[in-house]
């Protein structure tokens, strides 16, 4: 009860924000979040502080929560900083396109496509990783302040943050947290969770793309185990927000959840595939199936809950989580086609050596792999601007699911149903 005699309005829910992988795609979580912005600005919510306690991220998307999380003092601000970057953002600021990084690079490609003569020297240098990625270590740097981190949990202004990596030690897919309050860590089948500060080797482990970065060593377990893409063998994106309190959840994608065939789009082909088709179908498989498919399971758990009586379902581990989803309406690797000759002269060559000899390297073949690998600006503008697009067109959803002014209520099924 409350001083008037009135039942005391019941806590708002625990909000999550679940940004996934994506390299380059990782944009449009940008311009998600700049029309979320300017929503709650519009709605008077605005000095509420933080709109999501609970931040976690994988592969590019860990940068971003990262971003969020060490100002999470200034939301507005923290979002703002965030576009001025990836709008200014070229592939020299993520990995080296000077030539003979790109020479050396394409002759790893090569290695890895099997080219007999180049497996002893293959063997003698031992390459780590077809890119090096060492200018996203200083920009990290430039960019995270992650000495803030414990001051802006001590305050209130964040409950947690967690980044996801997959080992290639031990085969496991390892969620990273840092909590405001002791958390037991959880463990799952080839899933576990660590309680750890959060640092830039964490960030960059969490986005080392298999074959394009190198892993990154963390301590694990009293050694140094090594990491790669946090997408890699993530079954259930959305489970570290859930394990760390969050009752609902806004996930934010990097490609569309159902791709319709579409025989004329400018990436779809006939006949044999391409290695740089085959790369980017890998590529796709990684960063964007693990979401669809635990959206799905969201939904069958909370229409299962719904049926059974509440005093059955207090007994039960389980809880129905409100999620609301926002995923590009267009295809990210169409996008990419028209911006590929924006990348460097030497990393067009590499890209174009993945495809059929002969083809001379057509940008729409490579197009998929090109689209995380895109670090400049035309294209990381024209995501952006999608995003922010995206969600305005779900404007009264996302009201609703905050409880700001002018929107309605956003139940998970009919939120994750309207997703595109």
């Amino acid at each position: 009860m409350i001083g008037n005699g009135l039942p005391a309005a019941p806590a708002p829910a625990v909000t999550g924000l679940l940004l996934t992988g994506g390299g380059a795609r990782a944009a449009y979580q940008v311009g998600v979040l700049e029309a979320i912005a300017a929503l709650r600005r519009e709605a008077g919510a605005g000095a509420a502080g933080n709109p999501f306690p609970i931040i976690t991220g994988t592969s590019a998307g860990a940068i971003n929560a990262a971003a969020l999380a060490c100002r999470a003092d200034d939301f507005d601000g923290a979002v703002a900083h965030m576009v001025e970057v990836w709008g200014a953002l070229h592939a020299h600021d993520v990995y080296r396109t000077d030539t003979y990084a790109m020479l050396d690079a394409a002759a790893r490609w090569r290695l890895i496509l099997g080219i007999g003569q180049l497996l002893a020297r293959w063997l003698r240098l031992k390459p780590r990783s077809l890119l090096d990625n060492a200018p996203l270590g200083e920009l990290l740097q430039q960019l995270v302040h992650f000495e803030r981190l414990p001051g802006l949990m001590r305050d209130g202004h964040l409950d947690a943050l967690a980044v996801t990596a997959s080992s290639y030690s031990s085969g496991e897919h390892v969620t990273f947290f840092e909590s405001r309050r002791p958390m037991q860590p959880w463990t799952r089948s080839q899933r576990v969770a660590v309680a750890d500060r959060i640092t830039h080797a964490h960030l960059l482990a969490s986005s080392a793309i298999p074959f394009v970065f190198p892993a990154a060593g963390l301590p694990m377990r009293g050694h140094t185990e090594y990491f790669g893409d946090g997408s890699m063998r993530q079954t259930a994106p959305t489970a570290a927000a859930i394990h760390l309190g969050a009752e609902r959840i806004l996930a934010i994608g990097a490609g569309r959840m159902h791709e319709p065939f579409d025989a004329g789009a400018p990436t779809t082909f006939s006949g044999e595939p391409t290695l740089a088709q085959i790369a980017g179908h890998a590529m796709s498989s990684i960063f964007l199936d693990a979401l669809a498919v635990d959206v799905e399971r969201a939904l069958r758990i909370n229409d299962t809950l719904a049926l059974i009586p509440p005093e059955a379902r207090a007994r039960t581990r389980l809880r129905p989580i409100e999620l609301l989803l926002i995923a590009p309406s267009e295809r990210i690797d169409a996008i990419a086609a028209r911006h590929t000759e924006t990348l460097p002269r030497a990393v067009r060559r590499l890209l174009a050596s993945g495809t059929n000899p002969g083809e001379g390297g057509a940008p729409a073949q490579s197009a998929a792999l090109a689209s995380y690998l895109l670090f400049e600006p035309g294209f990381t503008r024209e995501l952006m601007a999608l995003g922010r697009a995206d969600a305005m067109r779900q404007r009264e959803a996302i009201c609703g699911f905050f409880g700001w002014a002018g929107g309605r209520s956003a139940r998970s099924a009919e939120a994750l149903r309207s997703a595109p």
